[in-house]
């Protein structure tokens, strides 16, 4: 930021509505989530930035901003820091302008935003990559700056970058001038002070709302603090906002322009993925979901209805890969799903006992495996078809029964990690061997197994996740005497399903088994 004056809202406002963008970006639709409105009961609209060149609203001000310089500056070069997508929009618009930029990214940064960086720019790009965080990335930036007199685009924190983003405001109020509320994603903050700005000038009324992630508050902290301050640390899965300190402009204007700042976890920004992908079939990434997010937490918090909320899809540029950890936490955010882990008694038909005191709930995850000789511990998921009540009301049952349970459903690392680990060598000597079951998946199929592979045999490990698919795959361990080879095979015919033994897969063996 090299502006020695703050501009005033007036002095913004004219840079908005002359910012030569459209030579590069497009002006996006503005499309209503028939499907989510219809279940908040407002209307939601979404504004389309994954509909930009280079699939986020980035571009507007790096274009704005390279737009504002100097012969002399153009000739010489420009410069940018970048997790991604302001990276994409300075490649974009140095190749518009057939001016030379070196990008420096961070080594964490996703592949595709790397491959697309150099895809934009061509031979006009030169990429650096440098740290593991943006901070990093932008020290050596200012470095190559000054070595190589490059001017530095800055990713939010500059007057024409700011007016820049701020021009998609202008597009929103002109498509849906019926908004009432606009949900807005912060990282740096340039998004949110560009559109706050903007939108006080000319229709005070609407409230502007600041929305970011739970891992990267840092407009909250700066909030609270009265000036920008510095994150401990910030999570890295909305990596577009994992921004660890906000810049003193953008903090200027979002202070006096933003109504509320809301922060929103994970989980809630994986359930905000879905809800974009059900209504217009695109897959946004997580920080580009933020907005969405928000809406629903906040419709659900404050009990509104008959709204015009506005949201802004910033950006669609994800990494494949993660789509394994959205799918995995979107029901989560839903609120549609629950996990928490028990204790049941170690004894022959307990486990079955358990299930059967689950009734008719859907079960989509158990993790089970023998602790000692008095218990068992176990690690479960379940659907709910009515949200936080119908959790209730089975939580309750459990605790009427005398089991001891502890809910998972908001913790991080039992989510992230535990659930997958709930294994272990079993700390006494058992004859275990473990089968691989697969059974047509279906309402009440895990119950149907179990009733059918019946409590004669005492199960010591057992592991189930519903994946939607048309076979439920189940591995279960039994405690197995010598003598009954027989009988135990007999069994496993009788039951109809397909199986095969794992007992000497390796894996079962170096992390689980407690043969020699």
């Amino acid at each position: 930021m090299t502006q020695s004056t703050p501009l005033s809202a007036n002095e913004y406002l004219k840079k908005i509505l002359l910012a030569p963008v459209y030579e590069a970006a497009v002006n996006s639709d503005c499309v209503v989530m028939n499907r989510l409105s219809m279940e908040l009961g407002n209307t939601v609209v979404l504004k389309r930035e994954d509909q930009q060149p280079v699939k986020s609203f980035k571009l507007r001000g790096a274009y704005n901003r390279i737009s504002q310089l100097s012969a002399e500056q153009l000739a010489a070069g420009v410069i940018a820091a970048s997790a991604g997508n302001h990276a994409q929009g300075m490649a974009y618009a140095a190749q518009k302008k057939q001016i030379h930029a070196t990008i420096v990214m961070p080594e964490t940064t996703p592949d595709i935003k790397v491959d697309a960086v150099r895809r934009f720019g061509g031979e006009w790009v030169t990429i650096v990559q440098h740290g593991t965080s943006f901070d990093q990335a932008l020290a050596k930036a200012n470095a190559l700056s000054a070595e190589h007199n490059l001017t530095v685009i800055p990713p939010f924190d500059d007057p024409d970058v700011i007016a820049g983003q701020g021009t998609i405001a202008r597009e929103m109020l002109e498509q849906h001038p019926e908004l009432d509320t606009l949900f807005v994603a912060v990282g740096g903050g340039g998004l949110a002070a560009g559109i706050a700005v903007y939108v006080k000038q000319l229709r005070p009324e609407v409230k502007i709302i600041a929305v970011e992630s739970a891992e990267s508050a840092c407009l909250k902290a700066a909030m609270e603090a009265g000036e920008p301050v510095a994150l401990p640390s910030v999570g890295i899965f909305a990596d577009g906002v994992a921004v660890k300190i906000m810049g003193q402009e953008t903090f200027r204007l979002c202070q006096t322009y933003v109504d509320e700042v809301m922060t929103v976890t994970n989980d809630e920004i994986c359930a905000a993925i879905k809800d974009i992908f059900d209504d217009t079939r695109v897959i946004a990434e997580p920080a580009g979901a933020l907005s969405v997010a928000a809406i629903r937490k906040y419709t659900r918090e404050n009990n509104v209805s008959g709204r015009h909320l506005g949201g802004i899809l910033c950006g669609a540029n994800i990494n494949f890969h993660t789509l394994r950890y959205v799918s995995e936490r979107c029901e989560l955010g839903e609120g549609k799903e629950a996990v928490f882990s028990v204790k049941i008694p170690e004894q022959t038909g307990s486990f079955k006992t358990f299930c059967e005191l689950l009734g008719g709930i859907n079960i989509t995850e158990f993790n089970y495996r023998f602790a000692s000789k008095s218990e068992a511990h176990v690690f479960v998921g379940v659907k709910l078809k009515r949200g936080l009540a119908e959790y209730a009301e089975l939580t309750s049952r459990l605790a009427s029964a005398g089991y001891e349970w502890c809910d998972l459903s908001n913790n991080e690392l039992a989510k992230l990690h535990v659930r997958h680990m709930v294994g272990g060598k079993p700390p006494v000597p058992i004859n275990e061997r473990v089968f691989g079951f697969e059974f047509p998946e279906y309402p009440g199929a895990l119950m149907h197994f179990l009733n059918t592979l019946g409590a004669r045999w005492d199960i010591t490990l057992f592991h189930y996740r519903n994946h939607g698919a048309a076979e439920g795959l189940v591995l279960v361990g039994f405690d197995l005497p010598d003598n009954c080879e027989h009988a135990f095979q007999k069994h496993l015919e009788q039951l109809g399903f397909t199986y095969a033994e794992h007992t000497d897969n390796p894996a079962y063996q170096f992390f689980l088994g407690n043969h020699s």
